[in-house]
């Protein structure tokens, strides 16, 4: 099977490593045989599924590092199946949509999914996403909006939040809270810099790795989740700029 410059393994106990494993959920199945096919050859281990259902089932049998929904889906539409997933399992989401619908992006962002690529796909792009997904959810370090590491072993307090940003720990009220990979990277890059406005355009370069100018509704959807979770209190908005967390 031919390489790419690409190394999608992840590390297991005892320095060893196993494939990235995807769940791919398409019903149309040119598309689901094309994307698993130029998956496969970049090394990723892809499971398919053809309906929402049958994708649920799949990923509540397996474990998976990320998860590949088109929207439109019969018997459980991939908003549907994204928030299902959410219930139980922060693993990193990645949409499609065959329109790039305001609508489809918008209520796939809100049901929890961390970034979306309209159809037809192209292969670089969706690769791409995917790397950016996966290092998010398992990068080692906390970083900071001026692309210093913190101090070893921080652990902020705001209020009724703590953040242990060497553990990656988050806490409310004491209790420990459940955040997606990008919902804690965007906390990271806020508490590392309370008090300053970061604009959309710097969220999208730190938080999703975009080089280039992407579509800010990713950090807006984003920080209204995040909100829910922290309290709306701790992110004010500045309207024209971004957003800036309260010290």
């Amino acid at each position: 099977m031919q390489q790419h410059n690409s190394d999608p393994t992840r590390q297991q106990a005892g320095g060893a490593t196993a494939s990235v494993r995807i769940l791919l959920v398409e019903d149309d199945d040119a598309i689901r045989r094309s994307v698993g096919m130029a998956l496969d050859r970049y090394g990723y281990e892809v499971s398919a599924a053809p309906d929402g259902l049958t994708g649920l089932e799949m990923f509540r049998d397996g474990q998976h590092d990320l998860l590949l929904l088109d929207v439109m889906l019969p018997h459980l539409d991939g908003i549907g199946l994204c928030r299902r997933i959410r219930e139980t399992s922060q693993a990193p989401v990645l949409m499609m949509s065959a329109r790039g619908d305001s609508l489809d992006v918008v209520a796939g962002l809100e049901a929890g999914a961390d970034d979306y690529v309209v159809k037809p796909v192209d292969t670089t792009v969706l690769v791409a996403r995917i790397r950016t997904l996966l290092r998010r959810a398992t990068f080692a370090g906390p970083p900071r909006a001026d692309g210093r590491p913190s101090d070893d072993g921080a652990v902020l307090t705001f209020r009724n939040l703590t953040v242990d940003t060497r553990g990656l720990e988050v806490r409310v009220d004491g209790e420990p809270l459940a955040l997606t990979p990008t919902e804690l990277r965007l906390l990271l890059e806020f508490v590392a810099a309370p008090g300053i406005v970061l604009e959309r355009q710097t969220l999208l370069r730190q938080v999703w790795d975009y080089g280039w100018d992407g579509d800010s509704r990713v950090v807006d959807l984003a920080v209204q989740r995040l909100r829910r979770k922290i309290g709306a209190e701790n992110i004010e908005t500045v309207r024209g700029f971004g957003y800036k967390f309260r010290r």
